[in-house]
């Protein structure tokens, strides 16, 4: 109960979406394109999903031939949902989902998180909510299990490519205006643990790390040539981990930013984003002074029947200069959703990184779009480690060789095809190359990665 109390007493705030935007939270939260099962007017709502993902992977991980990690092989990932809400009220209603995941061959163990595999987790509770209020315009209020997912997703998302995805127990109060939407939260992560219940990082008693995450979102449309233009803060608060060297004491720290998207209708044709954050406080006990960025120029033919899109974008996060100078200046990642930005093969988190990318995208037909991505990859600091997907294990060590080495990881083309054969059916399917750069030769093995896969969903 003491946590429980810290929990509530933690202010702080959040966005879900631009203005015109529904937010995540409605129960039950279905995807673009499909309504859910209703029952006695609309009062009860059933939503199910079942997701299947092939994967081929070589060298993703250690990008060396010679050997045969768990991790070079292939598997099947499996996930069913189903969602559960009752609207007692126009002002008042409640939802849970269940998920079930299971990891199918390859030679990883079932276990999330250990070795990268994404593993099993028996039937458990996946969101379960009381939400009070209309979340469409005025004050609301969403108190219990859910996903939280702001802007782009570059800092906090449900990571649903994962299969277990990513929430948060937390207690969210929104409030939707005609040109703006301000949402305050604050929450704590869920551990995914197979034959246990899934618990909060702050009321797992099995867990010291009693991790709080907070904010304020505040999405707007006051500027015309903008789809959004957001503001926001978040706050991180745990007992340290040795993530970033040895643990010396407590992580309390703050994340400034804004995110800006022009709307290609008002830029005759062009379009724009940029999102900048800065980061104060102290990580694991180090005085934290950070800064990530991202900038995006593209040009739509609008009137093309295919709709195609040529993008230009840069990305940086800076990283550690001193390892030895008590300070941090790696940018902390927070809870994104990573696989959307920085390559498909998700060898790269927004942390002590360059990466500039080519994006173009064209659809051929209205359910058929295809996606190719050019990306290169530098260390913004050598002296800090090049960190994967989740912004924090590393892909070589620091060391005197990658200290003295260059600072370029390499090249990644990423080839996606995405295909909705109805409401209820969508297919994706994808293959990723990455070339190795002289950053790997100069630390180890450097042979080249593929990533190959297809998943299809259904959802009702």
């Amino acid at each position: 109960m003491k946590r429980l109390a810290l929990l509530l007493a933690t202010v702080s705030m959040a966005q879900a979406g631009t203005p015109t935007e529904t937010p995540v939270v409605t129960p039950p939260p279905p995807a673009p394109g499909y309504a859910p099962i209703t029952f006695f007017d609309g009062k009860i709502t059933v939503d199910i999903q079942e997701k299947m993902r092939a994967e081929v992977r070589e060298n993703n991980f250690d990008f060396n031939s010679d050997v045969n990690s768990p991790q070079d092989a292939s598997w099947l990932l499996q996930r069913f949902r189903l969602g559960l809400g009752y609207s007692m009220t126009p002002w008042f209603k409640l939802y849970v989902q269940g998920q079930d995941i299971r990891e199918i061959g390859g030679s990883r163990p079932n276990e999330i998180g250990t070795l990268g595999a994404e593993g099993d987790d028996t039937m458990d509770i996946l969101k379960a909510y009381a939400q009070i209020g209309d979340i469409k315009k005025g004050l609301s209020a969403t108190i219990g299990r859910q996903f939280l997912s702001y802007g782009d997703q570059r800092l906090v998302g449900p990571l649903e490519w994962l299969n277990p995805a990513r929430t948060f127990d937390a207690v969210k109060l929104s409030y939707v205006a005609p040109t703006w939407t301000l949402d305050l939260f604050t929450s704590s992560p869920v551990n995914f643990k197979d034959h246990e219940w899934n618990k909060s990082n702050l009321l797992d008693d099995d867990d010291n790390l009693n991790d709080i995450f907070s904010g304020i979102y505040l999405s707007t449309k006051w500027i015309p040539i903008n789809t959004t233009t957001d503001f926001y803060v978040f706050n991180k608060r745990d007992d340290g981990t040795a993530a970033f060297g040895p643990k010396l004491g407590d992580t309390n720290f703050v994340t400034l930013g804004t995110l800006w998207k022009g709307d290609p209708k008002k830029l005759k044709s062009w379009d724009y984003e940029t999102e900048m954050a800065f980061q104060t406080g102290e990580v694991n006990g180090r005085d934290l002074t950070a800064f990530a960025g991202h900038w995006g120029l593209g040009y739509n033919w609008a009137t093309h029947p295919w709709k195609p899109r040529l993008g230009f974008q840069y990305n940086y996060a800076s990283g550690d200069q001193d390892p030895a100078d008590g300070d941090i200046e790696t940018f902390q990642n927070l809870y994104p959703t990573n696989h959307l930005f920085y390559g498909y093969m998700d060898t790269t988190g927004w942390v002590n990184m360059h990466n500039p990318q080519i994006n173009f995208t064209v659809a051929p037909t209205a359910k058929l779009k295809l996606k190719a991505d050019y990306h290169l990859y530098w260390n913004a600091s050598n002296d800090d480690a090049w960190r994967r997907v989740n912004g924090v294990t590393a892909v070589r060590p620091v060391n005197a060789a990658s200290r003295n080495a260059s600072s370029f990881r390499g090249q990644e083309f990423d080839l996606t095809a995405f295909y909705k054969v109805n409401a209820n059916v969508s297919l994706q399917a994808g293959y990723s190359f990455f070339l190795a750069g002289d950053y790997l030769s100069d630390t180890g093995a450097d042979d080249n990665a593929h990533f190959g896969y297809l998943q299809v969903q259904f959802d009702f």
